[in-house]
């Protein structure tokens, strides 16, 4: 089973007032711009979308919002995340449901897990839908990890389609790649460097960053196509510089108040997260003038 997904993934946030009710407006008007800015699909409950801070009723509306805001013109990948095997099927079956046309599979664990058990959870998911699976790993945040040989024997699962690799090791995607020869596309995240990833025969990205700087995400990623790799180094770093102010400050609370300084009412983190600080927000104020976006 093949996927289409390449390019530029959003990471989208997740706008909650105080009384828990999702704010659709501000979420819809956040994708329609995304999409108008070129970007090649939407992804909501990944991390920037704070999905392990949300109820499963906001998680549906979450998603729900987003489907109906891209309207078919590009794919949405929704976050399915649990510390359980049964709840991931759950919302697994959920998602496709709605609408979704993949799904970010993600293992939230407590205790620690094998390699069995971790194979297991990624493989019920994949086995209760129809829809292209993507994995996600991010050890960094993550109790449990995706080793070589799990993510190896995962590639052959025949909806498991792509990987999204958060480990900050480049080094670590070219052994994925070399050992799944193909059936297993990759994606950076923000904690790579998008144009490295795109060097050495990744797909494209999904990130967070995406969310406040789309145009010169899209720009990065059709420069890296076109192998045009002077011009797009140089504009590589001068996102790199955003990335490292993402890298400073609380992922949520960042993303978010670089949205609200672009106009965009997505309010703060959820508590007990704080809200991006007042040298923070003048942070990622210059640097995003310095990115035409």
């Amino acid at each position: 089973m093949g996927a289409a997904f390449h390019g530029v993934f959003p990471y989208l946030v997740s706008p909650v007032e105080a009384d828990g009710r999702v704010r659709e407006a501000v979420l819809a008007r956040l994708c329609d711009d995304l999409i108008k800015a070129g970007v090649h699909g939407l992804t909501p409950l990944g991390s920037t979308g704070e999905f392990a801070y949300l109820d499963r009723a906001q998680k549906r509306r979450v998603v729900e919002t987003t489907i109906a805001a891209a309207a078919g013109r590009v794919p949405v990948v929704a976050g399915v995340a649990a510390t359980t095997t049964a709840e991931a099927v759950a919302q697994t079956r959920e998602m496709e449901g709605l609408g979704a046309d993949g799904v970010l599979a993600i293992l939230e664990a407590y205790f620690p897990l094998d390699d069995a058990a971790i194979e297991g959870y990624f493989a019920a998911i994949a086995g209760a839908t129809s829809l292209p699976v993507v994995l996600y790993t991010n050890p960094t945040f993550q109790r449990a990890d995706l080793s070589l040989p799990v993510i190896e024997r995962l590639s052959r699962l025949p909806n498991v389609v792509a990987i999204k690799d958060a480990s900050s090791n480049t080094g670590r995607l070219l052994s994925i790649m070399q050992r799944t020869q193909g059936r297993l596309d990759v994606f950076s995240a923000s904690a790579h460097i998008p144009a490295a990833v795109m060097l050495i025969g990744g797909k494209g990205w999904m990130a967070g960053p995406a969310c406040v700087a789309p145009r010169a995400s899209v720009r990065l990623y059709e420069l890296c196509r076109a192998g045009a790799w002077d011009e797009a180094m140089a504009l590589q770093r001068r996102l790199w510089a955003l990335n490292q102010a993402f890298a400073k400050y609380n992922l949520a609370a960042c993303i978010k108040g670089g949205l609200e300084i672009q106009g965009y009412a997505v309010g703060d983190p959820l508590p007990p997260q704080a809200p991006l600080s007042a040298e923070g927000r003048d942070d990622v104020a210059r640097l995003l003038a310095a990115i035409e976006t």
